[in-house]
């Protein structure tokens, strides 16, 4: 059953009582109490005196830490309300503990002009629920032909631009590098050769070739990465690179992060878990973009992440209509609705690869925000409250039913988790 949804309530003040307060940026995990007050983080721990809390959350054997960043959420409003809309959408984000999405500028219209901006910002505030913060276009209409007016997109409120799909001309790309480099605008790069990966929507290997599939090799990737480092490394320009699917441009990344270039990267949730082999059941839920890889891209995305080569991990949120999976593999709308299992699908990898939770939260929250470069992401006194509890043993099972998303995409549905959330605070209100 969907939760029940409070009206973000009036500020108030209030604390939160007995948790395991889990905080990367401060290399805080201890159980102790917070305290907010006007919306922000007045005190952990002893209560200040002379506060009076007009109500309490018990946190007790439950994880208290910063709410969650997705640096790739689809809200397909505007344009694609049929899908999902920014109300729906940012409630969703706000029941998985996510205080903060990133828009992609591939809305319709596109997010090349401060009037598009402008629209979510009113939305997203009407709303009250997570805060979206816009990418902008990095070309006019993604077309890769004529620069976007990225100084006014800045201003306007954008954190970052991207082309989403590969600008093909690279004296373009080159000029789009050096602008967004002269406005401090870091490029969000979703690495893939338009020509390799022409026609094809799965991982060329064994299996598409036992399929008959045409299929987008890794070099599809790791070229693309390889030209765009080059270009950054000449225009001095801060990048980051979204959504990699294999282990050597993990490596490649890394290599020019060790050489000084300001680089980053993330990986979806999902492709830490699912291989091409999931392939053979033909169902188009495993229908993704970038595709499911091999065996072995996965394990060197899951070491790349331990290793701390890969910054953060976000759903790369993409909800669809019933109708749009009920398809052909091959025609059906690629993506998954991954709001509702960015947490479960985190703590899971944690205990499978039995990584420290902290470090998994810090990849939820404190990196992304330094990705970002937001003043998000940790529990520090006097920062803005926003915050996520929930229970690491809490047991679910994933259904069209408990999903919040409008989407119900997704591979994962009937899978048992662990991990639920119990309140979620944005700018010092409760949610839920």
């Amino acid at each position: 059953m969907k939760k029940e949804w409070l009206k973000p309530l009036k500020m108030t003040n209030f604390s939160i009582i007995g948790g395991r307060v889990i905080d990367p940026a401060s290399n805080l995990d201890t159980i102790t109490d917070i305290h907010i007050a006007e919306g922000k983080i007045l005190a952990i721990g002893k209560s200040p005196e002379n506060f009076s809390p007009e109500q309490q959350i018990e946190a007790q054997n439950q994880i208290v830490c910063p709410g969650f960043i997705d640096l790739g959420v689809r809200l397909r409003e505007p344009g694609a309300e049929h899908k999902a809309t920014i109300l729906s959408e940012t409630k969703a984000a706000a029941a998985g503990g996510i205080t903060t999405v990133c828009c992609p500028p591939d809305t319709n219209p596109i997010i090349d002009t401060p009037a598009v901006v402008e629209l979510l910002k009113q939305r997203s505030e009407a709303n009250g629920m997570a805060k979206i913060l816009p990418i902008g276009a990095l070309t006019q209409g993604l077309t890769g032909e004529y620069l976007a007016e990225m100084g006014t997109l800045k201003a306007a409120g954008c954190i970052g631009v991207s082309n989403i799909s590969s600008v093909t001309n690279t004296q373009i790309l080159r000029h789009a590098f050096e602008y967004a480099a002269n406005f401090s605008l870091t490029v969000f790069i979703h690495p893939m050769d338009t020509w390799l990966s022409q026609k094809a929507y799965v991982h060329e290997g064994e299996i598409s070739t036992r399929m008959g599939l045409m299929g987008i090799p890794e070099q599809a990737e790791t070229i693309e990465v390889a030209r765009n480092l080059l270009l950054i490394e000449m225009t001095g320009v801060k990048a980051h690179f979204a959504r990699l699917s294999t282990v050597r441009a993990v490596q490649m990344i890394q290599e020019a992060r060790n050489k000084g270039l300001s680089v980053s990267c993330d990986v979806s949730i999902h492709q830490l878990f699912l291989t091409d082999k999931a392939l053979k059941q033909c169902d188009s839920q495993y229908h993704v973009m970038p595709p499911f890889r091999s065996q072995k891209d996965k394990e060197g995305l899951r070491t790349g992440l331990s290793e701390g080569h890969i910054q953060a991990i976000c759903s790369d949120h993409q909800p669809h209509e019933t109708d749009a999976k009920l398809q052909p593999f091959a025609i059906a709308a690629a993506g998954i609705s991954g709001l509702d299992t960015l947490l479960p699908l985190s703590l899971k990898l944690a205990e499978e690869m039995q990584i420290d939770l902290s470090q998994i939260i810090a990849n939820l929250t404190i990196k992304p925000a330094q990705i970002l470069q937001i003043e998000s992401g940790s529990l520090s006194i006097g920062k803005v409250a926003d915050i996520c509890i929930f229970d690491p043993n809490k047991q679910w099972t994933l259904t069209p039913e408990t999903m919040q998303s409008s989407g119900h995409n997704s591979p994962f549905l009937g899978w048992k988790f662990k991990g639920k959330v119990s309140h979620t605070i944005i700018n010092g209100k409760i949610i839920q």
